[in-house]
């Protein structure tokens, strides 16, 4: 085939075609348009990348999306949970049309859902409606009511014990209460020897439909006829019939549900209102009351909890950025020739950063979709088991709180570019000669780094000072953040000087110091995360166990330790001294017992009738704790013997004033036997005594009587009586009168309970078992003091050093195999030169101790420096203090420190048992 070229006319002369004239783009627009491509570029190649590299991907969307499942999870829990208005009154009303509770004897005014109320100005009603025909008439004719009472508290037998459970009395039969509950089985309660229970109270009385449930005190028996289920609680509940339970009028725990004939409008609920009546109804279509939750819940946006919360947040993120800036240093040094081939290829130091930050964003997206969608479907396929046994209550509707799986995801993503930005700095910095050639760029520790990490360091600590000296979580918080971000700056230096130091070892702690020293930027991040975590657990349990001494070195007993107070409920089936002395000879096995007495005023009044001891004037404080006292005031008070007042008394300053002949005075004081005899004689000729000697004066003890009515105190008796005041009584402070001392003051008394005195503490059964043998005279009450003991915090304190040794675990887990998979051409060198197999094993378990020891024994450091810094401030604080408070101890938390200790030997004990021993061979010569 051959082609011809055109003719063209001999006389012409080519031109060549005319291009159009372009306009130079803006120089702004151009800067972005090369920004976006230099970004897509970066998105691809780290999508490449990630495919590429498949473990480190795997491993670094797990450390991001498992605490984003978990917070998701969290979020979603709390959004169903946290019901709507509507979803409220739906949850109170049924299928009635309005709710009416009787809330005070004035006018009040409401919102709209009928939640919040106040009292008015205006005149007071005579009596409150007590009956539904009273109720019905204030609602107008063609009205229906319904009675639903709460928290009326049982106590039934069951199988094995007396057990509490909440009754609600109100007729299933009825719809508009039928409304109310779900029925699960059998019908509703038709008469008053009928009831209904829940599923719970259905497995804990072990009970069947048909059979039957008695009150503790044998007083009345219930045929079981139907298991219904109440949203709102889902604990035990028995729902009674109305004619089972005694009627006393509606009170603050009953309500009434209404039916109307036509719509519940404004002028009703006036009306009601003016009666002292809370209305809650559905709000009219064009309402614009608030329908949904505020959108942080209950915490106050403007307050301390929102800080402090979000400070948390910032420790969780720190920690997730450190444990996964490993993976991405790791990550860059594999990379390094082809990012010296981007930088060859022309590319500047900011797109290789943006090369390597694009790791960052494209795994932080990846972790962050998959935590979400695996939090949002754990929450909505176990809400019935977070329903059952977490809230105890039934949710709304399902939904998931988008703003905050929004911001979950923002933060998983910058949790990703952050643990990607110093990476990136370092690949930004890389020599393009050496990457080319597969060298090392050997590390430089910058002084200015170090200088930098310890005013941090000191920074923080006067921060956390000086917010443990102002009570602020949140700038403690704030401190403890910047003296972690100190020690991360310093951590690099310090594994260069240890490196230094390991010269004098063996090969392979030697060779574990050189990695870790070679390597700084993916060991200092692990060794940091370790550290976090470990002193953020030796810090709350340090403080956890010098507040516990603290509350244990402040209490007051109410009794010698192992005494038993029993009070009775029911007044008018009391047993006799010798019934209630045979059960405890036989249950508690003591026969140490006597009868309390308590007094009131004669005649019985409306009000209190408050009876206490008197101060002379020369023991009288001339300050009230409550006073807002200057400094040098509050310096002549602690000067002051008559003002030695401990903070835990002015809470505590309540005398129990009881009747007692001497039988009850060595149970309820622990006098010894010569105080007993001395104070015995004083009441028996018709003395008092009294358990503080600042009352004493001159053999006399000053009682007053006031009758406190309607808000106003009116003395009514006082005067000076024998008095004796116990040496070293045991207990709560106690006035105790003789019969003849009560008469002269006219004053009246009658039983209230015993006191008995055991050696040890009852137990549990023991206290059960005493109980039941008295269960015919109806049911009681027991007081155990157990002797004010320190609380056992060790359970939590392990706790948290168990949430820290897991960390501990990953990040030196994480670390060494990172170093493996890093070092394997050094591990085939060793084989080449003839290392034993047992090498590399051993490198792994020292690899794991440098990470794990080193991280602990900084995390302990830091933490107790932390405690100690934050309990001396709050002591310093104290000093100035008045009333006195007790000084926080400093204690160590030794039970997380000895698990602290042991995380590391465990993480290289893990790390020997998981590494193969067999060096490896790349290439074999023939």
């Amino acid at each position: 085939m051959t082609t011809r070229r055109a003719m063209r006319d001999p006389g012409r002369v080519d031109t060549a075609a005319a291009r159009p004239i372009v306009a130079p783009a803006h120089p702004g627009r151009r800067r972005i348009a090369e920004l976006a491509g230099s970004w897509r570029a970066a998105l691809r190649i780290a999508r490449r990348e990630s495919r590429r590299a498949k473990r480190r991907t795997v491993l670094v969307l797990a450390m991001i999306a498992l605490p984003v499942a978990a917070l998701a999870f969290l979020a979603a829990s709390y959004d169903m949970a946290e019901l709507t208005p509507q979803e409220r009154l739906d949850r109170r009303l049924g299928v009635a049309d309005a709710e009416l509770r009787w809330i005070a004897d004035t006018p009040v005014g409401q919102d709209e859902w009928g939640e919040g109320w106040y009292t008015r100005e205006g005149e007071r009603q005579p009596t409150a409606p007590a009956t539904a025909a009273q109720v019905t008439a204030l609602l107008g004719p063609g009205s229906r009511v319904t009675e639903v009472r709460t928290d009326l508290p049982l106590t039934l037998r069951g199988p094995h014990r007396d057990e509490d459970v909440e009754g609600r009395v109100l007729d299933l039969t009825d719809p508009l209460a039928r409304g109310l509950v779900r029925f699960r089985a059998g019908r509703a309660p038709q008469q008053p020897g009928e009831v209904a229970v829940s599923p719970a109270a259905l497995r804990r009385l072990d009970l069947r439909l048909g059979h039957a449930v008695a009150l503790a005190d044998g007083s009345r028996a219930y045929t079981v006829v139907g298991v219904v289920e109440f949203p709102d609680y889902l604990g035990t509940v028995v729902a009674l019939h109305p004619g089972a339970a005694p009627s006393t009028g509606p009170g603050a725990d009953s309500r009434w549900l209404a039916d109307v004939p036509g719509t519940v409008d404004a002028a009703l609920v006036s009306r009601l209102n003016d009666r002292g009546v809370v209305v809650a109804t559905r709000p009219r279509a064009d309402s614009t009351a608030e329908r949904g939750p505020t959108w942080l819940g209950s915490i106050d946006p403007s307050g301390n909890d929102l800080s402090t919360g979000v400070l948390i947040a910032g420790l969780g993120l720190l920690e997730v950025v450190l444990l996964v800036g490993p993976a991405f240093a790791v990550g860059v040094r594999r990379r390094r020739r082809d990012l010296a081939l981007v930088a060859v290829a022309g590319g500047d130091a900011a797109q290789l950063r943006r090369v390597v930050l694009a790791d960052g964003v494209v795994l932080g997206v990846l972790g962050a979709a998959a935590g979400l969608l695996v939090g949002v479907g754990a929450a909505f396929v176990g809400r019935p088991l977070v329903e059952q046994y977490v809230y105890g209550a039934r949710f709304g509707g399902y939904r998931c709180w988008p703003a905050a799986l929004v911001l979950l995801g923002g933060v998983a993503v910058l949790a990703g570019v952050l643990a990607a930005l110093a990476p990136a700095w370092t690949a930004a910095r890389q020599d393009v000669s050496a990457g080319l050639a597969g060298r090392r760029t050997p590390p430089v520790s910058r002084t200015r780094w170090l200088v930098f990490g310890l005013s941090l360091v000191a920074g923080g600590a006067g921060l956390a000072a000086f917010g443990a000296a102002r009570t602020s979580p949140a700038v403690i918080l704030t401190g403890l953040i910047l003296g972690e971000l100190g020690l991360v700056c310093c951590t690099p230096t310090l594994i260069g000087a240890l490196a230094r130091l390991g010269r004098v070892l063996p090969l392979a702690p030697r060779i574990a110091l050189r990695d870790a020293s070679r390597n700084r930027a993916s060991a200092a991040p692990a060794i940091c995360a370790v550290m976090a975590a470990v002193a953020s657990s030796v810090a709350l349990g340090g403080y956890l166990a010098s507040d516990g001494a603290r509350d244990a070195r402040a209490y007051r007993p109410m009794l010698p330790t192992g005494h038993v107070l029993v009070y009775l409920h029911d007044p008018a089936r009391q047993p006799t001294l010798a019934q209630v002395a045979t059960a405890a000879r036989d249950q508690l096995g003591t026969d140490a017992i006597a009868p309390l007495h308590s007094v009131g005023c004669a005649p019985p009044a409306t009000g209190y009738c408050d009876i206490a001891p008197v101060l002379p004037p020369e023991q009288t404080c001339p300050w009230q704790p409550g006073d807002n006292l200057s400094a040098a005031h509050r310096r002549q008070a602690r000067a002051d013997p008559r003002c030695r007042i401990r903070e835990t008394d002015q809470y505590d300053g309540y005398i129990q004033t009881t009747v007692d002949d001497g039988s009850a005075l060595p149970l309820l004081t622990g006098a010894d036997p010569t105080a007993t005899a001395a104070a015995t004689a004083v009441l028996r000729a018709g003395g008092v005594v009294v358990t503080d000697p600042r009352y004493l004066h001159d053999g006399l003890v000053t009682v007053r009587v006031n009758q406190v009515d309607s808000g106003t105190d009116r003395p009514t008796a006082a005067a000076d009586l024998p008095g004796y005041a116990l040496p070293e009584p045991i207990g709560q402070p106690h006035l105790l009168l003789s019969p003849s001392a009560a008469r002269q003051l006219e004053l009246s008394w009658s039983p209230s309970g015993w006191v008995i005195g055991t050696s040890t503490p009852p137990g549990r059964h023991q206290q059960e078992r005493f109980t039941g043998a008295l269960r015919n005279f109806g049911t009681f009450s027991l007081s155990v003091e157990y002797g004010g003991g320190p609380t056992d915090i060790s359970p939590l304190l392990l706790l948290l050093a168990a949430a820290a040794g897991v960390i501990t675990l990953g990040a030196a887990g994480i670390a060494t195999a990172l170093a493996a998979a890093e070092g394997r051409a050094e591990l085939t060198t060793l084989a080449a030169v003839g290392a034993a197999p047992a090498v590399r094993r051993m490198l792994a378990i020292c690899q794991a101790g440098v990470i794990a020891g080193l991280g602990s024994v900084l995390g302990i450091v830091a933490g107790l420096g932390t405690a100690a810094i934050v309990l001396f401030s709050v002591n310093r604080q104290y000093a100035t203090s008045w009333p006195v408070p007790d000084p926080y101890p400093f204690l160590v938390p030794w039970p997380a420190l000895g698990v602290l200790v042991l995380v590391p030997v465990v993480s290289m004990l893990g790390a020997g048992l998981f590494t193969r021993a067999r060096l490896p061979i790349e290439r074999q010569l023939d």
